[in-house]
């Protein structure tokens, strides 16, 4: 009766973790990519999310540029950023666990910290590509919506040039996601596989 409690408490600071986390790591690759497509960032320059990034942001990419040798086109600060929260996210969940007795190996940790990068990568690309699409049907035009166009046009572009309008409908955000929930799936198959040899 006691550990229930214990568990709900653990429960909702796993929760506010994820969400917090998540929210921050996410706006990190957010930041990294969109310098990978040199998009500006400020709002004169058609990006209102650029001040939002920023402020979520900055307080650990900028400590990290300042040490980090610079590389054209790949912000290494924002990537490096969204690694180690997600490091200190399944840190502090182990630490939980291994206070209540579980037996777990501190060594699966940065393993759990690099696939939660690429899970916020596949999750973060399929929000857009959703919003995209559903803006695209109510046919919204602004400043997000050109963001929005900038940033899903590279993966969609491809899947473009093999598949052809049905009906005069685009398809390739459907068929982007499809293809998103496949990697998905293997890469859960592929962290199980390696959790298991460490």
């Amino acid at each position: 009766m006691g550990s229930e409690p214990s568990h709900m408490i653990d429960q909702i600071v796993s929760l506010l973790l994820d969400v917090t986390v998540g929210l921050v790591a996410g706006m990190c690759l957010l930041r990294a990519y969109m310098q990978f497509q040199r998009i500006p960032m400020s709002v004169r320059a058609g990006n209102p999310a650029g001040p939002f990034i920023f402020t979520l942001s900055d307080w650990i990419v900028l400590p990290l540029r300042r040490v980090l040798p610079r590389i054209p086109a790949i912000d290494l600060a924002s990537v490096l950023a969204a690694f180690l929260l997600q490091l200190a996210q399944f840190g502090l969940l182990w630490l939980l666990e291994f206070l209540h007795g579980a037996q777990g190996h501190g060594t699966a940790v940065p393993v759990m910290a690099f696939f939660g990068v690429l899970r916020l990568l596949i999750k973060g690309l399929t929000g857009l590509v959703v919003i995209y699409a559903l803006l695209s049907w109510i046919q919204m035009h602004s400043e997000a919506t050109d963001l929005l166009d900038r940033l899903v046009a590279p993966p969609l572009t491809p899947i473009r040039r093999h598949l052809p309008l049905v009906g005069g409908v685009d398809l390739s955000p459907l068929a982007l996601l499809v293809l998103l929930q496949i990697a998905n799936l293997v890469m859960l198959s592929v962290q199980a596989w390696v959790l298991a040899l460490v």
